[in-house]
């Protein structure tokens, strides 16, 4: 009652506060499964997607749901797929989960594939950055995950 202590409800809410002014604003948005989209999707905030998309998709990070399904080619820089993409899709960190089924090209960085994913497409690591008239090195990372389920 006396103490000068702020309430737990205040301290939670500063510090979603000062965590959201640490990563500079950086903002969500959530596609529920209801929403179905028929067209391109540019987004510089990331993206939660669990409904259906018919169009490419371009934004900083995907995460897509098990009910979701994409028909159309996705660029990002992170991906975690769990649905179904029928498309291409260019990323540098790729994360496919065992429910995802892919039909499609994969151009990536770093690649993680858990047990029981299908992927029906050719899986290519991104080709180096030629910068200035000198080849810039690159490495790409693939991860062949087994889940403990």
């Amino acid at each position: 009652m006396f103490s000068k202590k702020p309430a737990p409800e205040t301290r939670t809410m500063s510090s979603r506060a000062s965590a959201s002014r640490a990563s500079g604003g950086a903002t969500f948005s959530i596609l529920g499964p209801d929403i179905r989209i028929k067209g391109d999707i540019s987004a510089s905030a990331d993206l939660h997607i669990d409904g259906t998309i018919e169009g490419d998709i371009s934004c900083q990070a995907l995460v897509q749901g098990e009910t979701s399904e994409i028909v159309g080619g996705i660029t990002a820089e992170s991906a975690r797929l769990a649905g179904i993409v029928r498309g291409s899709i260019a990323t540098r960190e790729l994360v496919i989960l065992r429910t995802a089924r892919i039909q499609g090209d994969v151009i990536y960085d770093a690649l993680t594939i858990e047990q029981g994913a299908q992927v029906d497409g050719r899986l290519s690591p991104r080709a180096p950055a030629i910068v200035a008239g000198a080849v810039e090195t690159a490495e790409s990372h693939l991860i062949l995950a087994s889940s403990s389920s």
